[in-house]
């Protein structure tokens, strides 16, 4: 599939349905070629660069370096005064009884969980805006390598060519992990910290505090993967920063790195290893699930997570003897919980790895597979986007950065899923982190049958929704391309600020289906399109 054209000399003249001015106000075609009129004024931006995603996208990362710096600082602070063991208290109250042995009050404990479940908000605001950068310089990084094909990829899962390159699969590696570590820390920075007398035979205070140790490596992960976004930022040219499929299309077409094909006017992505000759329009059209080789890969991985927490539930189940009845279930764990515990003794460094490395293993692929249904959730919407061309208010190229995030009901259910999730991992697989007069002297974890299960159920429920999302077939005859970047160029002949795709010219024997800036009529059912083989590029501002 030649997807990509190699770049080409500098003195190469573009042929008609390339008819932009390279620079304003300087002609850089021959005179055969300026005599073409388009169907709009042609400048050199016709695709949107979209300034305003790299200005959020900037301040995103520098208020994740803000975040992180502080992490650090607090991290070190905590470290300095009460050693790799030591908690900072946030604030302490006099507990209602002086009884060594009574345990924290319910709701001190709920404080903490509310706390963490900020903390995972926080983590998943950090690592989306990170990500975003990166994602950015790795499109580009493939589309400067001939590589890219499809507008949303899996940002850790692909990689540019070479180990040193910072959109590179070491790289990637390592994003992989400091990707595990934030989302893993958050649930164990909160505490609960209780203050006795020298003797130990009366609570003097008790409330919520930080522990020091994860803290800093929190503010280290987000940091470094700050670094690594910003090196990829810098290492490639970015040609846009839009999200759009169109803008990203557009502008790999006006730099020569994608040719749009002729004839194929009514191919949709499916068909790219067929003849690309004359088509009739078709009734529907093929679901992600088959246009896209990776959604089947996320799909396949998500029921994977789920039979592997169905999995743990049942071997607790089995080994613990634990089940479940209506007095015992319920969403958070309570005096009713009996859940299976191990204990990781001592505060020191040691323990605190062993600690880190038993919730990234059992967190990861939950990180994983959230990182990689995001893949699901682009793919869709690009398409949604596609198919608002066939619709009265045409295909708007333009839109605010922001606003695919909380008008898209993909992207939104997304955006509240992934903290919530891991907060729901956090019940699940308790860590307990009671520290007594500043100093953690242990940890005890603790997984409760039902938190589990609760998981569990939130993890099948997700998975079916993605599911059925791959699996449905677009109705009508618009081609379908699901972001593929070819596919786009071929369909698009006609490019403007708003567009709409419909029949354009009638032929013998072919007729002719595109786009343009007024809207077009319906495609004929019962006719063959090729396409003209030519088109303009209009300005989109």
């Amino acid at each position: 599939m030649a997807a990509f054209s190699k770049p080409i000399e500098e003195n190469w003249h573009p042929p008609s349905f390339l008819v932009y001015n390279a620079l304003p106000g300087h002609q850089d075609f021959d005179s055969t070629i300026s005599d073409v009129k388009p169907t709009a004024d042609a400048r050199t931006d016709f695709y949107d660069r979209s300034l305003t995603s790299r200005r959020y996208a900037l301040v995103g990362v520098a208020c994740t370096s803000i975040f992180s710096y502080l992490c650090v600082i607090a991290g070190i602070v905590t470290l300095a005064r009460h050693g790799i063991s030591g908690v900072t208290p946030l604030s302490m109250a006099v507990p209602p009884t002086a009884d060594p042995d009574q345990p924290p009050p319910p709701q001190l404990v709920r404080q903490a969980e509310i706390l963490t479940l900020m903390l995972d908000l926080i983590v998943m605001l950090c690592t989306e805006s990170t990500g975003f950068v990166h994602g950015i310089s790795l499109r580009s990084a493939l589309a400067s390598e001939s590589r890219l094909r499809f507008n949303t990829n899996l940002r850790l899962l692909t990689a540019a060519r070479g180990w040193h390159n910072p959109n590179g699969a070491l790289l990637n590696g390592i994003s992989v992990v400091l990707l595990i570590i934030s989302y893993s820390s958050p649930s164990l920075i909160v505490c609960v910290d209780q203050n006795y007398t020298e003797t130990f035979d009366a609570l003097v205070s008790e409330g919520i505090a930080i522990a020091g140790i994860p803290l800093l490596i929190l503010g280290l992960a987000l940091l470094l993967q700050v670094i690594i976004a910003l090196s990829g930022m810098r290492a490639v040219k970015i040609l846009t920063w839009s999200s759009s499929p169109f803008d990203v299309t557009a502008a790999l077409v006006h730099h020569t790195q994608l040719t749009p094909a002729t004839f194929r006017c009514m191919r949709r992505v499916s068909d790219l290893d067929t003849y690309g000759g004359p088509a009739k329009p078709p009734e529907t059209q093929p679901s992600a699930w088959h246009a896209h080789p990776s959604i089947r890969k996320v799909v396949i991985f998500l029921w994977v997570i789920v039979v592997a927490c169905a999995g743990w539930v049942a071997f607790i189940v089995y080994d613990w003897h634990s089940h479940l009845t209506l007095k015992t279930w319920s969403f958070f764990y309570n005096s009713n919980s009996y859940p299976m515990s191990y204990d990781i003794f001592g505060g020191s460094l040691k323990a605190w790895i062993v600690l880190f490395v038993n919730i990234a293993v059992l967190q990861g692929p939950l990180t994983l597979g959230l990182h990689c249904s995001e893949l699901i959730v682009n793919v869709i919407r690009d398409e949604r986007q596609w198919r608002c061309a066939t619709r009265s208010q045409g295909l708007r190229v333009a839109t605010n950065p922001l606003k695919p995030i909380f008008t898209h009901p993909l992207c939104l259910i997304l955006f509240i899923t992934k903290p919530f999730l891991h907060w729901m991992f956090g019940l699940a697989f308790n860590i307990g982190k009671y520290a007594s007069n500043d100093t953690m002297n242990g940890f005890t974890i603790m997984m409760y049958t039902a938190q589990i299960w609760n998981l569990c159920i939130a993890l099948f429920i997700l998975a079916c929704f993605f599911t059925v999302i791959a699996l449905r077939r677009p109705h009508g005859p618009q081609p379908a391309a699901y972001g593929h970047l070819q596919t786009l160029a071929n369909l698009v002949d006609e490019w403007s600020p708003v567009m709409w795709w419909g029949h354009k010219e009638d032929g013998i024997p072919y007729c002719h289906a595109g786009t343009s800036d007024h809207p077009l009529p319906d495609v004929k059912m019962d006719c063959v399109y090729a396409g003209s083989g030519a088109g303009s590029l209009v300005s989109l501002s």
